[in-house]
């Protein structure tokens, strides 16, 4: 069995792959200052859960975005399941060529999802993954991270409105039927999203006339996605295990028989 890892921001989400099938997921929340032990305790109930030998695992691969919780991730692994987990990097040679000044800055996620769409969807391709924050990214025909770009979250903006603006309510984030709203919380659901989709629109347009990619397909991931485009209208591919399976490729690429 494969355990696969991708450390968010805001939630830790791990997939476990048994003969290449994604057999189940895990969510936990990314907290810091979670000790080795409740790390390795929490996974260990995860397969208790599924009524998996943890001790069956033969790989473990992680993509993290968060370093400081990696040491207690990485030492929980090793004394819960005995792995020494392989942590991937912006800069390992994966089969594709970011094109930028510093490639190590380039968030592992981002790398990870253009690798899965690649594989799973074929290119040129534009990858959005709507979470903490929205992330806009290209690989092309070339097999090259051509650019990419980070907008705020759906979450954050609705948050900072709540802190920021006195008689504004926390609402819930729901894709809205009519922008005709009739009260205070029907404006901010449809205000929000309907600024997060004409900005998913305009980004995706501007993309395909700036690198002469129109047939480019549209891949979206993340929990949030959903609210953006319920329908898949604006979307060509909706995927919620994009990062899960390009964890799981990148292993079985370069790293399955190491």
């Amino acid at each position: 069995m494969l355990l696969v890892i991708d450390v968010g921001n805001t939630n830790i989400v791990m997939g476990l792959y048994e003969n290449g099938i994604l057999q189940a997921t895990w969510r936990m929340s990314t907290r810091d200052e979670k000790t080795s032990d409740e790390t390795g305790i929490a996974i260990y109930s995860f397969f208790k859960g599924e009524n998996k030998n943890i001790k069956d695992t033969t790989g473990v691969i992680i993509g993290s975005v968060v370093p400081n919780i990696m040491y207690s991730l990485i030492h929980g692994i090793k004394k819960y399941i005995g792995i020494d987990p392989i942590v991937v990097t912006a800069d390992m040679p994966l089969g594709i060529k970011i094109l930028r000044d510093n490639p190590r800055e380039c968030g592992v996620d981002r790398v990870v999802n253009v690798i899965a769409a690649k594989e799973k969807y074929g290119t040129p391709a534009i990858v959005i993954d709507y979470g903490t924050a929205n992330t806009f990214d290209v690989i092309n025909e070339k097999s090259e991270f051509v650019t990419g770009f980070i907008t705020a979250g759906i979450k954050i903006c609705a948050d900072e409105l709540y802190k920021k603006a006195a008689q504004i309510p926390k609402v819930e984030l729901i894709s809205p039927e009519t922008l005709i709203a009739k009260t205070t919380v029907d404006s901010l659901q449809a205000g929000i999203v309907a600024s997060k989709i004409g900005e998913t629109i305009e980004i995706i347009n501007t993309l395909k006339r700036e690198l002469n990619i129109p047939d480019a397909k549209v891949i979206a991931t993340g929990g949030l996605a959903n609210i953006i485009d319920p329908d898949c209208d604006i979307f060509d591919v909706y995927d919620p295990v994009l990062t899960l399976d390009g964890l799981k490729i990148i292993y079985e690429e370069y790293f399955k028989d190491r």
